[in-house]
């Protein structure tokens, strides 16, 4: 069972690359499967994809391989870089975009049967071992007790990771519009002058309403959207300086900085790294 989002609740827009197919949410289990405490499944859609935004009745954790998954959860933007998971609280409200050619893989788990707890949607360290016994969890032929061991192990080493790439969005009308056009192309460079005018704000308004919502001046917000989108096409192969060259740097070595700056790797060292950044 999927649960729509209440009336008139929008999680904005972002970009969506040509082909992008729309879905309204991820199934959950239903019938005998609905019984486990953990439901593992995969897929590969084979394009870029968008979930509208949806809540599910169980915990969900989500994780990517070949890819990055980028949900929007009210006013924040969680990236999924690899290495990552993606823990949905049940009832979490949440859309979700998928990179072309990524696979997908979701556990489902029971809330009632669920002896961990988190704070809220957040990302999960996925170590090889907690991979591996998600897969195992995905199997149909295991027996009652082979089960119940895997699942003791996944409670044991489901721990949040000690990084966690969420951004802020605004949600004051005075500056959304700004947000939204760099949703929309985050290489967009007009600086606050020319959104001042355009806006008739005063250059001051802009930072003081962007440090009040978000705890980041305009010039940091925007850089840390386009680490975002750099993860995204990182995860699907594009080299740096293509990725330089769309998200509007003048140069690479300054987009490798600002890069660096927020994520404390270089982009080169992060598309290679298929597991934990520590």
């Amino acid at each position: 069972m999927v649960v729509p989002p209440p009336d008139g609740l929008s999680l904005g827009t972002w970009r969506r690359d040509p082909g992008t197919v729309i879905r309204h949410a991820v199934s959950v289990p239903a019938g005998d499967a609905a019984e486990l405490t953990i439901f593992a499944e995969s897929e590969t859609p084979g394009m870029a994809t968008d979930w509208l935004p949806h809540s599910h009745p169980m915990h969900e954790l989500v994780w990517v391989r070949g890819g990055t998954l980028t949900s929007r959860i009210g006013r924040r933007l969680i990236t999924v870089p690899p290495g990552f998971g993606l823990w949905l609280p049940a009832g979490v409200v949440h859309g979700g975009r998928l990179t072309a050619g990524a696979e997908l893989h979701d556990a489902f788990f029971a809330p009632e049967r669920t002896p961990v707890a988190f704070a809220g949607a957040m990302l999960i360290t996925m170590t090889p071992l907690l991979e591996s016994l998600l897969f195992r969890l995905a199997r149909r032929d295991l027996d009652a007790a082979a089960r119940a061991r895997a699942e003791a192990v996944v409670f044991d080493v489901l721990e949040p990771a000690e990084r966690q790439f969420s951004l802020e969005l605004p949600g004051d009308p005075r500056i959304d519009p700004i947000a939204q056009a760099l949703l929309g192309n985050p290489s967009d460079d007009r600086g606050l002058r020319e959104w001042a005018a355009e806006l008739a704000l005063s250059d001051r308004t802009i930072t003081r309403a962007f440090r009040a919502s978000t705890g980041l001046s305009f010039a940091q917000w925007r850089q840390a959207l386009r680490v975002h989108e750099a993860l995204a096409l990182l995860a699907e192969g594009t080299d740096v300086a293509a990725v330089s060259e769309r998200l509007g740097y003048a140069q690479p070595s300054t987009f490798i900085a600002a890069f660096r700056r927020v994520m404390r790797v270089t982009p080169g060292v992060m598309s290679r790294i298929p597991y934990q950044v520590s």
